[in-house]
């Protein structure tokens, strides 16, 4: 109600305030309402999400450090505390996604108080790991058998299968050749078992058994296979695992299982590359120019004035093509090597048709090595479909794998040379003189009469120029290789515990070098003629396994897995070559007519293999596991007396964690005893024929041309008796996982016998065609223990940390010879870097040393440590230094081997690195002996002069005769430890607004060596160390992506 007052004033103030008062109430109204409706939109939001307090247990209690994140968005999670606790907000609806390493991942609807309880993943302990004919649980196992599959975050550049596995596995040595691109590599598994036959693992891909021929014009066999399309490897090591593949296993057995498409995914596309660059880590140091002018003034004892005027001082250096006497100051070494740039892509499609899986994939390879000419390119592609048929119970799996290759091989005689080439010549000769007789390559010239317009030659005892011994050699390779093999597996109808499998397959290769030297080429054997010629061989390996395996459980306490079987595999294969020189059209005699021309070079053979193999496992309660295994194996390598040998194995195994008495100890999670015996075989490193009596055509100097063309025929030595080595292994192990096996680690103990050595040794004179003849004459054992570690360290929801880690320890001893020559025999081989080589080697075998003992003499030093030139202890004491007097001494095959490896993971990030160590190996070292003849005879041999290594001077001898060679004082300690490579990657989901999954990584290969080693490189397969390509250090830039 208003009052109206008609005063003047009073009635403008008072309508005035009412009309405020208005407004004021209108905007609280506003207000309020603003309020209320912001309240019920608040209300609203509040109502769309919804906070989750939840408890993540197992069946000991709470899970610390269990990943817990929304379903679809991994950037809103969290992990649970020490008691297993976590809080998480996430939308109203949502799923919870729980995981836990050594736990099955669940999934839960997001809800505000959850419990989740982890059930333990029994797939990890119930993984498959494919074993001889078959596979098999890996917690069934009651072999020694590694499964490793390739770390795609913990690598180097991988270009071989091989690659993959060094450093990480125990019991297994893994040597690189050396530095060539595309190069070979020795594998042993726990050390060798035989002298003079083959010392290499059997290698099975996708179930065929490779023959041991090799690839012509291809350095690694392995390299038939694309490194980005193996699944897995599976290392058998001791003879309860690979008796079933019988004569063949004695140095065990390496299962290579390539990649396959999954039913009913996507097609789906990948792309994996990288591009890398390789430099020279380490030269030879050795004097330059200057220095070496300062050495040789001294070394001949001139003033500064008389050397100047000396015949030295004007055969150092070079002259031009206007008579000028130059120095140039050559680093050989720099000349020969380079930084090399390498590529590597590799794309595959996969996917899964309803029932058939399929894969194919590209590879290209080009690798450039540091030696400048060498190279080695690769094409690979592969084939995969494997459907089903018949509700499962048919099963088809075809692969095909091609490859084809080009290698480009440097003459590696460039890498001695460039160490020891006079620094003050220069690489190239302008004069006249030197484009005619030489190229264009400055050489020690040297008057010779090849006919009248090849008036120079080659001086024996000098350098030839290392940069012309690359360019004037041209050695190449093509090699082609096919492989593949159809599998069938069967589940009978009605009986489904019975399954029949077969499998056929082939691996084909053909494989050619091609040779040429240059007429200019600085030897004796290719000045003036060259020569120019060609290698073959051709290969074909066929193989067809069948085999039936009944499953069945009786009751819950028994379980057999029966499985008997029989395969067939016939290796052949065909060499061939030619080369020949040809006189220069100006020979006045045979004017462009071929000179000393190859012949009778075609050669053929080929060997049978017939198997019959079984299979027994047996488990109680599924805690007490038996392995039995049993194959006859007959080979047409030898005679009809011979020929079958019997394989057996047992071995047996202890579940103890499944015992009353540990079930309950909450911090084991497995502990299994292993024990095994077994007998395997070996015929590999002997001929096919060398049972019966054989001819060999002559050669031209041994025509008698009474009847046909005068071809005559000689015959070969043979051994009717010759029969199989015979490994028998004893092994015992134990398997243990700690905390849901976070923590695992496996030890074994071994203990292998090869009898009947099958060795070529001298026979008396006319009890055979030869005076050498191959047999079976000893038997050596080999021991050890090894040990791997894995460490899931750090396991949370951005950080995870793994560390692998594994030692072997082996001994390796000769226990009989030639038992008609007692136990002193001492057979002597391995060459040495002065003298008569093999006949008198650096190394032998004798009973009671190891198989890769030196045999040397011991050497005498002076007070400062340095050794005294042609002096020996008298062992025998009878003041005369000979045979008599040499020991045996180290020896090349390392006591321990090691290998750590390490991943962490923050995030998208990860960095990994591989460290690997051989401990008690010992080198010898020929480069050191080779040059250390420092007299000025020496440097100055044959007026040419030779370069000095550092190595070689503290102890300036002015001698280095065939005795001084076998001085234990050049076996020297190899010990090292590597770090393989480095890697810092990245991984990401997209690209922008572009759902393009992958990873981007920079690696460091070779990127450090400790050692005490004087040579360049402690790591040399077979511990003589003479210039071997050097393994450079590596740069890589890599990716994947995902389409």
């Amino acid at each position: 109600m208003y009052r109206v007052f008609f005063d003047k004033d009073n009635f403008i103030v008072n309508f005035n305030f009412c009309r405020c008062m208005k407004q004021v109430n209108l905007r609280i109204c506003q207000t309020i309402l603003t309020l209320v409706l912001g309240m019920f939109l608040c209300a609203g939001a509040y109502a769309q999400t919804v906070t989750v307090k939840g408890h993540v247990k197992d069946a000991l209690g709470g899970v610390i450090g269990a990943n817990v994140v929304e379903k679809g968005n991994t950037s809103n999670g969290t992990i649970t505390d020490m008691d297993g606790n976590f809080t998480l907000t996430v939308p109203q609806g949502a799923t919870l996604v729980v995981s836990f390493i050594g736990y099955k991942t669940q999934e839960v609807a997001a809800a505000p108080s959850v419990v989740i309880t982890l059930q333990d993943d029994t797939e990890l302990l119930s993984e498959v790991v494919v074993i001889g004919y078959g596979v098999a649980k890996k917690n069934d196992l009651t072999g020694s058998v590694t499964a490793i599959k390739p770390d795609e975050m913990n690598k180097g550049l991988v270009t071989n299968a091989q690659d993959m596995m060094q450093g990480k596995i125990a019991g297994v040595n893994v040597q690189n050749n050396g530095g060539q691109p595309g190069g070979g590599a020795t594998i042993r598994i726990r050390g060798g078992s035989s002298l003079n036959a083959s010392n290499d693992p059997l290698i099975v891909i996708d179930g065929l058994a490779m023959d041991s021929y090799g690839v012509q014009g291809l350095s690694n066999p392995l390299s038939m296979v694309n490194p980005n399309d193996i699944e897995s490897f599976t290392v058998l090591k001791d003879a309860s695992a690979t008796a079933i593949y019988g004569s063949r296993a004695s140095n065990g057995v390496i299962l290579i299982t390539t990649k396959k498409g999954s039913k009913g995914s996507k097609p789906k596309v990948t792309y994996n590359g990288n591009v890398s660059f390789s430099k020279v880590k380490q030269t030879v140091d050795v004097l330059d120019g200057p220095a070496y002018m300062d050495y040789v003034q001294n070394l001949f004892g001139y003033s500064d004035e008389d050397f100047l005027n000396s015949a030295e001082y004007q055969s150092l250096g070079y002259y031009d093509e206007n008579g000028n006497h130059l120095f140039a100051n050559t680093d050989w070494q720099d000349e020969i090597y380079r930084t090399a740039i390498s590529t590597d892509h590799n794309i595959t499609v996969s996917g899964g048709l309803k029932n058939m899986p399929y894969r194919v994939s590209f590879g290209y390879t080009n690798q450039n090595g540091i030696l400048k000419t060498s190279n080695f390119e690769r094409y690979t592609a592969s084939f995969n479909i494997a459907p089903s048929f018949l509700d499962n119970h048919l099963s088809v799996n075809l692969n095909a794998k091609g490859m084809y290759s080009n290698t480009d091989y440097a003459d590696e005689g460039a890498i001695g040379a460039a160490a020891s080439m006079d620094p003050t010549k220069p690489v190239y000769d302008n004069t006249e003189a030197g484009k005619k007789n030489y190229a264009g390559y400055w050489q020690w010239p040297y008057a010779s009469d090849y006919d009248p317009s090849w008036q120079y030659g080659v001086n024996n005892l000098a350098v030839g120029n290392p940069v012309a011994i690359l360019n004037l050699h041209s050695n190449t390779g093509e090699s082609k290789v096919l492989m593949g093999n159809a599998e069938i597996d069967y589940k009978v109808h009605g009986f489904e515990d019975l399954r029949l499998h077969v499998n056929g397959g082939m691996n084909l290769s053909s494989g050619e070098t091609n040779q040429s030297y240059s007429p200019y080429f600085y030897d004796t054997a290719n000045y003036y003629y060259g020569n120019y010629g060609w290698n073959t061989m051709d290969t074909y390996n066929l193989s067809l396994n069948a085999y039936a395996q009944y499953t069945k459980d009786f009751t819950e306490d028994h379980h057999f897995d029966i499985m008997a079987g029989y395969e067939w595999q016939h290796f052949h294969k065909e060499t061939d070559y030619f080369y020949c020189g040809y006189y220069q059209d100006t020979h006045e005699e045979f004017p462009g007519q071929q000179y000393n021309p190859s012949e009778n070079t075609l050669y053929k053979t080929e060997n049978y293999l017939v198997s019959f193999f079984g299979r027994l496992n047996y488990s109680y309660k599924d805690k007490y596991l038996l392995t039995a295994t049993l194959r006859g194996d007959g080979s047409s390598r030898f005679s009809p007396d011979n020929r079958w040998g019997i394989f057996p194995s047992v071995a047996l195994a202890w579940r103890l964690k499944e015992e009353a008495f540990l079930k309950d100890v909450d911090v084991l999670s497995d502990m299994k005893l292993r024990l095994g015996y077994g007998i395997t075989g070996q015929q590999e490193g002997i001929g096919d024929y060398t049972y019966f009596a054989s001819y060999t055509p002559n050669s031209q100097g041994a025509y008698y041309p009474i009847v046909g063309n005068g071809i005559t025929y000689r015959p070969d030595a043979y051994n009717p008796d010759l029969t199989w080595e015979k490994t028998t292994t004893y092994n015992a192990g134990i398997d243990l996982g700690f905390w849901n096996n976070r923590l695992t680690a496996n030890i074994d103990y071994y203990y292998r016998k090869t009898t009947d050595l099958i060795n070529t040794v001298f026979i008396a004179a006319g009890s055979n065609f030869s005076n050498k003849l191959t047999s079976n004459i000893g038997s050596l054992h080999n021991q050890g223990v090894e040990f791997a570690l894995t460490w899931r360290a750090i396991q949370m929801k951005d950080w995870s940390w793994e560390l692998g880690y594994n030692v072997t320890w082996n001994s390796n001893e000769i226990d009989e010879l030639v038992a008609s020559q007692g136990d002193d025999y001492v057979v002597q081989y391995g060459g040495s870097a002065v003298g008569a080589g093999s006949s008198d080697g650096i190394k032998g075998w004798a009973v009671g040393q190891p198989s890769t003992a030196y045999y040397t003499y011991q050497q005498v030093y002076d007070e400062n440590g340095q050794p005294i030139e042609g002096e020996f202890v008298d062992r025998d004491g009878n003041g005369v230094i000979n045979g008599d007097d040499r020991y045996f001494y180290k020896k090349a095959d390392p006591d321990v081997l090691m290998g750590l490896t390490s991943k962490l993971i923050y995030k998208n990030w990860d960095l990994s690195f591989s460290l690997r160590a051989s401990l008690g190996n010992y080198n010898y070292n020929a480069v050191e002996c080779s040059n250390s003849n420092l007299s000025s005879s020496s440097t100055y041999s044959g007026s040419t002069w030779h370069n000095v290594l550092d190595m070689t001077r503290p102890k300036n001898w002015q001698q280095v005769s065939s005795t001084d060679a076998l001085s234990d004082y050049f076996i020297q300690n190899a010990s090292y430890l590597k770090c393989d490579n480095i890697t810092l990657g990245y991984s990401f989901d997209k690209i922008g607004k572009l759902a393009l999954g992958g990873r981007i990584y920079f690696t460091a290969q070779n990127v450090f060596t400790v050692t005490k080693y004087k040579g360049l490189d402690p790591e040399v397969n077979g511990g003589y160390d003479s210039n071997i390509y050097p393994r450079p250090f590596m740069g890589i830039l890599g990716v994947s992506l995902n389409f």
